[in-house]
């Protein structure tokens, strides 16, 4: 009998599985409302029929297109890079395509863009990256679309279904006290950005720490950046031209503790002997910069990826994570203190 050229259909698989196309639709779009018998028996079938699914009808009958949307006003490219590098491994080998769409925070028009951009894509989700991500409204709106939403913050914004967080607040608390145990008293602040909960969440660990070992943190040891390189090198520079200089500054995040490394080099200060710094975030910079530079490791590209998969395939383990530790990353730019 000559080899049929009719290419394989749901019902075709549905009919050699012995199962219903809702079943073989909840396969495809990896429900956990299945036993793991009957997904491996579609699964079989599939394989064995070479059937590929129409994500056009699909989309049609789901009234979603297979996009998720990254929304995203951060100054931080290295973060939005990580966070996409996490979302391309929860979609690969799937039809999921993703969509990235910077956005103006300070806009007045800011839900209205948002609105019109979710109605015109029918996305099938939204990942939402600080600090817009803090606002209550954005989740309220995604609610009213019916558009399922994930948040990423450095702290529990929402129930556990809707955000991905780690734990900036006790681990800069842990970085201060691994300067304070080498015997620095003496350490300042780079903040991050006004409006960042991350900056919120950062500081008041840092706060925390020096109050633990009645430690006093006057104003001319705190300095406010921006996320940014530019931010760091001048935040930095006051704080050491201060009459009493700090012999270690910790740095809201890489970039800026990059710029901190300059403005002591503009000094003729040896780091670690004449200062010590650590960053946050563990990005690549950290690791370039000579001496390497101790920081405490966000891990960014796996809650991209948690927060992708609770959106795509929310019975996995994997998206069952909604609490992602920092670590710190202990490398040569930390020294105990001269004298």
């Amino acid at each position: 009998m000559p080899k049929s050229n009719k290419t394989p259909t749901i019902n075709d698989v549905a009919r050699l599985a012995g199962v219903s196309k809702k079943t073989v639709s909840r396969v495809i779009n990896r429900s956990a409302l299945l036993s793991e018998d009957t997904r491996t028996k579609v699964e079989e079938v599939i394989a064995k029929l070479g059937y590929v699914p129409n994500p056009q009808a699909r989309a049609l009958a789901l009234r979603r297109n297979f996009l998720l949307g990254l929304l995203h006003d951060n100054p931080n490219a290295q973060t939005v890079l990580k966070v996409q590098e996490g979302v391309l491994d929860a979609i690969r080998d799937t039809e999921f395509a993703l969509v990235v769409r910077p956005v103006d925070r300070h806009s007045p028009t800011l839900l209205e863009d948002i609105r019109r951009f979710l109605e015109l894509q029918r996305l099938y989700g939204v990942l939402i990256l600080p600090p817009i991500s803090e606002n209550d409204a954005l989740a309220e709106l995604c609610l009213e679309m019916g558009c399922g939403y994930v948040r990423l913050g450095s702290a529990m914004l929402d129930d556990e279904e809707h955000i991905v967080a780690s734990n900036d607040r006790e681990m800069v608390q842990e970085a201060v006290k691994y300067l304070i145990d080498l015997g620095h008293r003496r350490i300042a602040l780079i903040e991050g950005p006004e409006g960042f909960r991350s900056a919120l969440e950062r500081r008041e660990g840092f706060l925390a720490a020096m109050e633990a070992h009645g430690l006093p943190v006057p104003p001319e040891a705190r300095a406010q950046g921006t996320y940014r390189f530019e931010s760091g090198l001048e935040a930095a520079s006051r704080l050491l031209d201060a009459p009493e200089r700090p012999t270690a500054i910790f740095a809201s995040n890489d970039e800026m503790a990059a710029g901190a490394f300059h403005a002591a080099r503009q000094r003729d200060l040896k780091i670690p002997e004449d200062l010590s710094i650590i960053g946050f975030d563990d990005s690549p910079v950290a690791a370039h910069i000579w001496p390497p530079l101790t920081t405490v490791g966000w891990p960014v590209r796996e809650m991209g990826r948690a927060a992708a998969l609770k959106l795509i395939a929310p019975g996995e383990e994997a998206a069952q994570a909604f609490r992602f530790p920092a670590r710190l990353v202990q490398r040569q730019s930390v020294g105990p203190p001269k004298g």
